[in-house]
C-alpha cells in the first residue's frame, strides 16, 4: 500500500491546475504542442522574472495562464516556482492582515476579502496609475475591481488619499455637476480649433505659443477678413474695442516642436490673448500629449495581442 504524502505536500487539482501553493499552479498545455500552462499570483516584479526566465512563454487570455513550450517545461517551471516560493516572505500576508485589523482603512471604495483588499471605484486615470504603482495589485475582470494582496496593505495605505480623492471626483454626480457648470459654447468653440488674434500682432505660424483658453497650441493659418469684436462668441473674453482681430486656426503641437521651443520666462502681454510659450505651459502640454499617446498605444497593443492569440490558438487547434 502506498504511503500517504505528508500534509501540505499533496497536489490538489484546482480547475485542471496542479496546485503548487501560494497561488502557483501547473496544468498540461495540450496535445498539439508540448508544454505546460502556468498560473501564478499577479505581481509585476514576479511576472518580469518569469518572462526573463522563460522568454518563449506566451500569455493566453482565454485561460488566463502562461503557456511555456517544451518537453521539459514542467520540470523547469517546477524548479522556478520552488525558487520563487523560497524567496517569498511567508508571513507578509499575515502582517498586512494584522495591520489592517489594527488600523483599518474605512472607505466605500474598499472591501476586505480573504486573500486581500478589493478596490472598486469609478474609472479614473489617476486611480489606475496609482494602483499600477503597487506591484502586487492587479485588475480582476471577473469582479471588475482591483485586488490588492494583504502584503501590499501598507503601500495601499500610503497612496489611499490620492485614490479616494480621484474616485470621489469621478463619481457620476460630481461629473454631472462639472458638466452643468461647463459652458457649452466654449466646448463648441474648442472643437472648431479657432481663436481670435490681433491682426496687427498675430502669433507666428508653425511655432508653439500659449493662449489663455487652450494652453500651448500651434497656429497654422490666419483669416484675412477682420472680425467684429462685439459679435464674437461668449466663450471668449471681451476683446478691446480698438484694433482689428482675425481668426487664427490652430492644432496641437508635436513633441518635436515643443522640444525646439525656447520657453519664455513669463507672458509678455496677456491682453492680446496669446504669448510665447512658458516652461509651465510646455510641460503641461507635453504631459497631456504623453497621456494621449499612451492611451493610443495601449489600445493598439491590446488589439494586436488579441489578434496574435486568436491566430495562435487557431493554429494549435488545427
Amino acid at each position: 500500500m502506498q504511503a500517504e504524502a505528508p500534509e501540505g505536500e499533496v497536489d490538489e487539482e484546482v480547475g485542471g491546475d496542479v496546485d503548487r501553493g501560494a497561488g502557483f499552479g501547473i496544468a498540461p498545455g495540450g496535445l498539439k504542442r508540448p508544454g505546460v500552462l502556468v498560473a501564478m499570483p499577479f505581481d509585476r516584479d514576479l511576472i518580469a522574472r518569469f518572462r526573463e526566465t522563460f522568454p518563449t512563454a506566451r500569455f493566453r487570455r482565454a485561460s488566463r495562464r502562461w503557456f511555456v513550450p517544451g518537453t521539459t517545461a514542467g520540470r523547469r517551471v517546477d524548479a522556478w516556482i520552488g525558487r520563487e516560493m523560497s524567496l517569498r516572505d511567508a508571513y507578509a500576508d499575515d502582517k498586512g492582515r494584522d495591520a489592517y485589523a489594527f488600523e483599518p482603512l474605512e472607505s466605500r471604495y474598499l472591501a476586505a476579502a480573504p486573500e486581500g483588499l478589493i478596490v472598486r471605484t469609478p474609472y479614473s486615470r489617476t486611480v489606475v496609475e496609482t494602483l499600477r504603482g503597487i506591484a502586487p495589485a492587479h485588475w480582476d475582470p471577473a469582479v471588475r475591481a482591483w485586488r490588492v494582496p494583504w502584503r501590499a496593505y501598507e503601500a495601499l495605505k500610503a497612496v489611499w488619499p490620492t485614490i479616494e480623492e480621484a474616485a470621489a471626483r469621478n463619481e457620476p454626480h460630481a461629473k454631472r455637476a462639472r458638466h452643468a457648470a461647463r459652458d457649452p459654447g466654449a466646448e463648441s468653440e474648442r472643437r472648431r480649433h479657432r481663436f481670435p488674434v490681433p491682426a496687427q500682432d498675430p502669433p507666428p505660424l508653425g511655432v508653439p505659443v500659449e493662449t489663455a483658453s487652450y494652453g500651448v497650441v500651434t497656429f497654422e493659418a490666419l483669416d484675412a477678413e477682420p472680425l467684429d469684436p462685439g459679435a464674437l462668441p461668449a466663450a471668449y473674453a471681451p476683446l478691446p474695442a480698438s484694433g482689428r482681430y482675425v481668426w487664427g486656426w490652430w492644432r496641437m503641437p508635436t513633441f518635436a516642436e515643443l522640444a525646439e521651443t525656447v520657453p519664455a520666462a513669463r507672458p509678455d502681454d496677456l491682453r492680446r490673448g496669446w504669448w510665447p510659450a512658458t516652461r509651465e505651459g510646455i510641460e503641461t502640454r507635453r504631459r497631456r500629449l504623453r497621456e494621449a499617446e499612451r492611451a493610443r498605444a495601449t489600445r493598439s497593443r491590446a488589439a494586436e495581442e488579441t489578434a496574435q492569440e486568436t491566430a495562435q490558438d487557431a493554429s494549435e487547434e488545427a
